[in-house]
């Protein structure tokens, strides 16, 4: 899968179960490369996080509701209307405005 905005593309890692969620990218030391999809998911924390990222929580129609740039570690993130959040690369969210529409492609 692939993460699409504008001249953005990423691969995309689609974490779906439960224990994935929980653990989502805690205690990763090496920067990340990849978007991160979490489905059902209107918020996240960045406790035991090594490094920053940006997020995006999105509708069910990939509609951009927010937008968070250089998040630190021991934070919560909350959009109560959000279906999808992306956990993404430092400097990804630089570009994207809310109410746009994030493409994923398979």
């Amino acid at each position: 899968m692939k993460f699409i905005y504008k001249n953005t593309k990423l691969d995309l890692i689609n974490y779906s179960s439960f224990y994935k969620k929980l653990k989502g990218l805690m205690f990763k030391k090496e920067p990340i490369k990849n978007a991160y999809l979490f489905k059902r998911c209107s918020s996240i924390h960045t406790f035991f996080m090594k490094q920053n990222i940006d997020v995006i929580i999105t509708d069910k129609d990939y509609k951009v509701l927010l937008i968070k740039a250089n998040v630190p570690k021991n934070r919560i993130i909350t959009c109560k209307k959000g279906f999808y959040t992306f956990e993404l690369p430092l400097g990804t969210v630089k570009n994207i405005k809310i109410n746009t529409k994030i493409k994923i492609e398979d």
